[in-house]
């Protein structure tokens, strides 16, 4: 366990070797016609998002460049953005830390998901009461207000819905799983559930009320080095906005 000293040091020393990793970057670059490697860490959820075809375009027009992915949640990424683990980030939401620059690049669609068998499952419901005895699931609440905990809660007080019973589950795979079983429902991206709903696991509650979006976010350091392949690449996910892969099945009912 870090001391307070500890503590109040660290972000110094983040950003010391963070420093010794650009410098050993840029050599490399003179070396290798400021190729090289981009290293990238986005939120596991966004996989299911065009940022795929992206890198696999970017992978095709600069052979010379390799890709290092890694996957973590919104607030792992920016740590790795900021330890210079990564030259780039994505993630949910954005970062307000000094040291980071945080650009907005697209935003997400958030969907009610319930169990194929629910009774409310691929219609439009207009009252949103009829979902207060339902169980719904939530992210843990963080001391971060741009997290999806914060999110959901503001969508449910806006609806009406800010009683219900709402369990704490730590995974978004393990909520879907839970859905799916028919235990309870909840508030997702549509990118972490696109591949269910293709498959008739899940399906949608076309709520208004409760309809919202979360904003993706292009992180990297302020004052870092990004070789030629990572500033292209930044140029690129900057520039075509992030959407899931495959669009959900639209709602024909109405009620």
């Amino acid at each position: 366990m870090l001391t307070e000293a500890g503590r109040t040091f660290l972000p110094h020393a983040e950003a010391v070797l963070a420093a010794l990793k650009d410098g050993t970057q840029a050599v490399q670059a003179l070396q290798e016609g400021d190729h090289g490697a981009v290293s990238l860490a986005i939120v596991g959820t966004l996989a299911g998002t065009t940022v795929v075809e992206q890198l696999r375009r970017f992978s095709a027009r600069h052979r010379n460049a390799r890709i290092e992915l890694r996957t973590a949640n919104s607030f792992e990424v920016s740590d790795m953005v900021r330890r210079g683990e990564v030259s780039l980030g994505l993630r949910y939401f954005a970062d307000p830390s000094p040291e980071l620059v945080s650009r907005q690049v697209s935003e997400e669609s958030i969907m009610v998901v319930c169990s194929a068998q629910h009774e409310w499952g691929g219609k439009r419901l207009r009252d949103p009461g009829r979902l207060r005895a339902d169980q719904w699931f939530s992210l843990p609440m963080t001391r971060h207000h741009d997290s999806f905990a914060h999110l959901v809660a503001r969508q449910l007080a806006s609806a009406g819905l800010d009683d219900v019973p709402l369990m704490t589950i730590d995974s978004m795979t393990a909520q879907k799983r839970l859905i799916e079983a028919g235990i309870g429902i909840a508030l997702l991206p549509e990118s972490s559930v696109h591949e269910e709903l293709r498959l008739g696991t899940l399906r949608t509650i076309d709520v208004s009320h409760l309809q919202t979006t979360v904003p993706i976010h292009v992180l990297y350091r302020k004052n870092g080095y990004l070789t030629g392949a990572s500033r292209t690449l930044l140029t690129l996910i900057s520039n075509a906005p992030v959407r899931p892969s495959s669009p959900a099945p639209r709602n024909r009912k109405r009620k």
